[in-house]
């Protein structure tokens, strides 16, 4: 028994063929419809996410201005039917125009709290008044919704929409940030629709990467040992491998090398694993060293000063001044060793020397407010 196809009517088989790919764009012209191509990109440490998505405006191709009616209207609430393709009755708004949304992640992820792995994923949304749901697809490559299934749902999570300034055209931006997560939002009318998305270990993510760039050509440098290290001790992680990487900027064969930058590097290493008295050998050496600066060994002194240990940083500031006399800024140093000490006339002498010397306002407008209260006989910082 032979079966008669169903048939459209003539105005749905306009809707429907002007839903389709644009006559597929066989060759690169501009995005049907009057949408622009677009993309954005944000980096959690690193790990990049990225939106590739068609923008469409709030004035349609027509010129009708659908402001008020985005929501609710041109995109309904809930799922949509549609008689071309294979959803059917089940079919996601696209989250943009034209061929779908596309969601990127560099490396595995959380998505407002649930995990998502690596990879290119098709971005829809079921939106409703009070809640959207936001749907990755692992089918990232097919036109709009219309082969949509289910089955290919790699996450599915449940969002708040919210009401946002009016935005012309429909927009991607990450909304919030910080260190290890940000929120990407879509924008279009008067509302947001914000989606968290979590990095769980962004220092181990970074260790990791450390740790295979310091087998390939970067570890051939004494300076990728000793920024490997500083990495450890700023976040304070990983301190004992920091020690052994801080070790191999001294003294690896052919490529380890003791400077005034590598030495105190291990100082600080050594200090950060319980090796206090190691610690201040090894910085000796690095004050020492024929590669410190007076720059460096003056703020080595600051350092102590602020950690009021007042005594080694006036030991520091007077061995300064025998290894580079009268270089700037060994003067600021004495000075302020002397006022530590309270010899208030010879602080004065010295800091007077050094606004003599002082290579810019910034520091000649500072060394006048220290001259103004030695003269005053009141303590300097």
């Amino acid at each position: 028994m032979s079966r008669t196809p169903s048939r459209l009517a003539p105005a749905a088989l306009l809707a429907a063929a002007l839903a389709l790919p644009a006559a597929a764009q066989y060759v690169s012209g501009p995005p049907s419809g009057g949408n622009q191509k677009a993309s954005v990109s944000q980096w959690i440490g690193p790990v990049e996410v990225n939106v590739t998505y068609n923008s469409p405006k709030v004035v349609g191709p027509d010129g009708t201005d659908r402001r008020g009616k985005i929501w609710g209207g041109l995109v309904p609430w809930g799922m949509s039917k549609d008689a071309f393709g294979t959803c059917g009755d089940e079919c996601p708004w696209r989250a943009g125009a034209n061929e779908n949304t596309v969601f990127r992640v560099s490396h595995d992820v959380k998505v407002e709290g649930q995990p998502l792995a690596a990879g290119a994923y098709g971005l829809f949304m079921v939106p409703g008044p009070e809640e959207f749901t936001v749907i990755f697809s692992k089918n990232s490559t097919s036109w709009g919704h219309y082969f949509y299934t289910s089955k290919e749902d790699a996450l599915r999570v449940k969002v708040k929409p919210r009401k946002a300034p009016y935005t012309h055209w429909l927009t991607y931006d990450f909304v919030e940030r910080k260190p290890s997560e940000a929120t990407v939002a879509l924008r279009w009318d008067e509302l947001e629709v914000p989606v968290r998305v979590e990095v769980s270990d962004v220092d181990g993510l970074y260790l990791a990467r450390i740790r295979e760039e310091l087998r390939n050509r970067n570890g051939f440098s004494w300076q990728a040992w000793e920024e490997a290290a500083q990495f450890c001790l700023g976040k304070k992680v990983n301190l004992p491998e920091a020690l052994k990487w801080a070790e191999h900027a001294v003294s690896a064969p052919f490529t380890g090398q003791a400077n005034f930058k590598s030495l105190s590097t291990l100082s600080q290493a050594q200090a950060a694993n319980g090796m206090a008295d190691a610690a201040k050998a090894t910085m000796q050496k690095a004050l020492e060293h024929p590669t410190a600066t007076a720059t460096d060994v003056h703020m080595y002194g600051r350092q102590l000063q602020a950690q009021k240990r007042t005594d080694e940083a006036v030991a520091v500031y007077l061995l300064n001044a025998k290894k580079h006399p009268d270089a700037w800024p060994v003067n600021v140093g004495l000075a302020r060793a002397y006022a530590a000490q309270g010899k208030t006339k010879e602080a004065l002498a010295a800091a007077r020397k050094a606004l003599a010397q002082a290579p810019d306002d910034g520091n000649r407008n500072n060394l006048k407010g220290m001259i103004a209260k030695l003269e005053k006989g009141e303590p300097i910082d």
